[in-house]
């Protein structure tokens, strides 16, 4: 129940920044704003992508299970994953569309399809480089994190192979105490705070270089021609 009072929150805040981006607008009140008003037209199509991928995963199992091949977890999970990534990746920008062009549950989802396919390559590369950007900010907040809890985390360095394998998250939370657990959600916190303005404003970014480039080619496909 947490968990999805959380993602519902963060769903507000996230398509709130949307809001701000597109109206250039960077208040609170615009954040608050533009959440409440582009909230359900950014749920309705994330519950329907989620809910086909749920139907395309029963029907796969229910598909398995006829042919007795139920037990194979290993083709279960690459076709799960076949199915669901490039899902993911061709509805990834469903949100923008909502927002950006007040796109409603069906044309956000049919939008992102189409900007994604006819720019495949782009879209890799900002997947790329936003694992890039994400990769660095988490190591970077990995390197503070053992700085300040160095004294707490000094006894691994004499752990043995085996110790290590047998290291528990438990154990860790044990070893680093009440304070390091309050550090650790103070650089979690931090990491959010950092990363969600910042992969969304590229997200933002990236979507209009897409759609205006669309347009570009729609004005130039439509044009008048000269019979003569």
């Amino acid at each position: 129940r947490l968990l999805v009072i959380f993602a519902l929150v963060q769903l507000f805040f996230t398509t709130g920044m949307l809001a701000v981006i597109r109206n250039n607008e960077a208040t609170v009140r615009a954040l608050l704003t533009g959440g409440l008003s582009n909230f359900f037209r950014v749920l309705l199509p994330q519950i329907v992508i989620f809910s086909v991928l749920i139907l395309v995963f029963i029907l796969c199992t229910i598909t398995f299970a006829l042919l007795g091949l139920t037990s194979d977890i290993g083709l279960l999970s690459a076709l799960t994953f076949g199915i669901m990534m490039p899902t993911l990746m061709l509805t990834f920008f469903f949100d923008t569309a909502a927002v950006f062009e007040d796109r409603k549950v069906y044309e956000s989802i049919q939008r992102s399809v189409l900007l994604v396919s006819n720019h495949m390559l782009e879209v890799l590369g900002y997947f790329f480089v936003s694992a890039l950007l994400c990769a660095g900010v988490i190591f970077g907040l990995m390197i503070v994190w053992e700085v300040i809890l160095f004294d707490k985390l000094k006894p691994l360095m004499d752990f043995t192979d085996a110790q290590r394998e047998a290291f528990t998250p438990d154990q860790l939370m044990a070893m680093i105490g009440q304070d390091g657990l309050w550090v650790t959600a103070v650089i979690l916190f931090i990491g959010v705070f950092i990363l969600l303005p910042l992969l969304f404003s590229y997200k933002a970014s990236f979507y209009k270089k897409m759609a205006s480039s669309v347009v570009r080619i729609e004005q130039q496909t439509c044009g008048e021609y000269d019979s003569k």
